[in-house]
């Protein structure tokens, strides 16, 4: 390793928070048959650490271990529950700038961003440790004089939380942190390509007190381990975050015990930039949402649509920000966008833009690797884009924003909702009636007005269309974690 990987890695090991064992029912462990896989770093290639490569008999282990924790950790009260989950938020807090490294380290995210997602993942564990001592049921009138009905809403059970590894922390936190406020426990499965920063959280959860069994985390082998939460009759919900594809198999597996299954899937967002639009506002919005994670989100601008009367101005303005953007190694000062994650990221953008150049295109800025070598690429933005390159029809998860021309509000309502998407799009527009009246007609979970950063712990994160099903976070992410129990007290006359 080079000496900033080796100086970073270290303080990170003295600090207790690089782990490279899995957690199940409290201990760290190796895989049983002692097999590893490299954890590397996309900047420079090199190799972090090497964890477990674990399968099907490791994770039914965890299940176990979930299942014989289940039965204590649901009985004890929201309060209870609540003062674990806030002692856990602050030792993240505590510990935000140790995370943001590890995480830079292995996702490649520039620090400061690193840092902001520590926060905003934490936000979770802070919110539903609050939202967990607001879960009510219900007393319904009864049409008979001597019955009472009531509803209660208990833990649904063990939840196997399935993450990616482009928000290696608060794609975590957003599924673990409303599962144990509302009592279930949970069997974590975090991408292969991040799991350290997964292993540092579950590290500060035992720190934080939470009970073995409650939090445990095996990676390695993705359709094994899988596979064994999909089969076991003791795992009852299935959170995963991912591609459309893999959800869907999820979906049809979960099918075989009938679990409960919240999936967010993959978008194609639109960004939509009206004529009216304040420009300083729309490329500022633009911007954030485009090249955030290098491109690499699931709500990031997709596909920008940009009215005739606006689109050369925009597409010059948007041209010269996206060439200014500083790109380096995340702990560098000053960059903005790091790597790819992985060298099968840069082909696949690389493949969108030739494909779309080779149909008339044109790129404006970037359109290539970096200088930089490794999975870097330059910020590019591509005009002349239509409705049938693959840059328009198909997440490119990369630094590159493809230009489309509409005419009417109409043409480019058609043009967004032309997909089999629909978590997140983005208006900008200062008339008040057009934006609403096109929010209420775009077929998105979300729609950003005058923004382009709109996730938070508070409101409702989720698609609709085959970008997914429930919600994240709010108290409306609360109810995925539970089931209804309807009860009859009969003879009260």
């Amino acid at each position: 390793m080079t000496t900033d990987t080796q100086s970073v890695a270290a303080k990170l090991s003295s600090s207790g928070l690089l782990r490279s064992q899995a957690l199940i029912g409290g201990k760290w462990v190796d895989a049983y048959d002692g097999k590893t896989i490299k954890v590397h770093n996309p900047a420079t290639g090199e190799v972090i650490t090497d964890v477990p490569c674990m399968g099907g008999r490791e994770t039914n282990d965890a299940i176990s271990s979930a299942y014989d924790a289940f039965s204590s950790w649901s009985k004890l009260t929201a309060a209870e529950r609540s003062k674990y989950l806030r002692k856990w938020y602050d030792l993240i807090m505590a510990h935000k700038e140790e995370l943001g490294q590890l995480m830079t380290l292995e996702q490649g995210k520039p620090l400061k961003e690193a840092i902001g997602e520590v926060s905003y993942g934490a936000g979770f564990i802070e919110f539903s440790a609050e939202e967990g001592k607001r879960i009510y049921g219900d007393i319904i009138p009864s049409p008979l004089a001597d019955r009472r009905l009531f509803v209660l809403k208990q833990p649904v059970g063990v939840v196997g939380a399935i993450t990616p590894w482009n928000f290696p922390l608060a794609m975590i936190t957003r599924k673990v942190g409303p599962a144990l406020a509302c009592g279930c426990t949970v069997v974590i499965k975090p991408s292969e390509l991040t799991p350290l920063t997964a292993l540092a959280a579950a590290e500060l959860s035992i720190q934080a007190g939470i009970p073995p069994g409650v939090v445990n985390v095996v990676m390695g082998n993705a359709p094994a381990i899988g596979d064994a939460l999909l089969a076991s009759p003791q795992v009852r919900k299935i959170t995963f975050t991912g591609s459309t594809k893999v959800g869907k198999k999820l979906m049809e597996g979960a099918a075989a015990t009938v679990k409960k299954v919240s999936l967010e899937l993959g978008g194609n967002a639109p960004c939509i930039i009206f004529d009216d639009a304040d420009l300083e506002v729309a490329l500022k919005g633009a911007l954030a949402t485009k090249f955030r994670n290098t491109g690499q989100t699931c709500v990031c601008a997709n596909r920008i649509l940009v009215q005739e009367g606006i689109y050369d101005k925009f597409a010059n303005a948007f041209a010269k920000a996206a060439q200014n953007m500083k790109v380096g190694d995340g702990f560098t000062e000053g960059v903005e966008q790091g790597p790819l994650i992985n060298e099968a990221a840069v082909q696949k953008v690389e493949s969108f833009v030739e494909e779309a150049t080779s149909k008339g295109a044109k790129v404006l800025v970037g359109g290539k690797r970096h200088s930089l070598g490794m999975t870097f690429y330059e910020p590019t933005v591509v005009t002349g884009v239509n409705s049938e390159m693959l840059l328009a029809k198909e997440e490119v998860f990369g630094p590159v924003a493809p230009l489309l021309k509409f005419k009417t509000d109409e043409e480019a309502i058609q043009m967004a909702n032309d997909t089999n998407a629909g978590l997140a799009a983005y208006i900008f527009s200062t008339n008040i009636k057009r934006a609403w009246r096109v929010t209420e007609a775009l077929e998105y979970g979300i729609v950003g007005v005058n923004e382009g950063l709109v996730s938070t712990e508070v409101a409702p994160f989720g698609g609709v269309k085959q970008s997914g099903l429930g919600r994240e976070g709010s108290k409306y992410g609360m109810d995925e974690y539970l089931e209804m129990k309807y009860v009859c007290l009969g003879s009260m006359s």
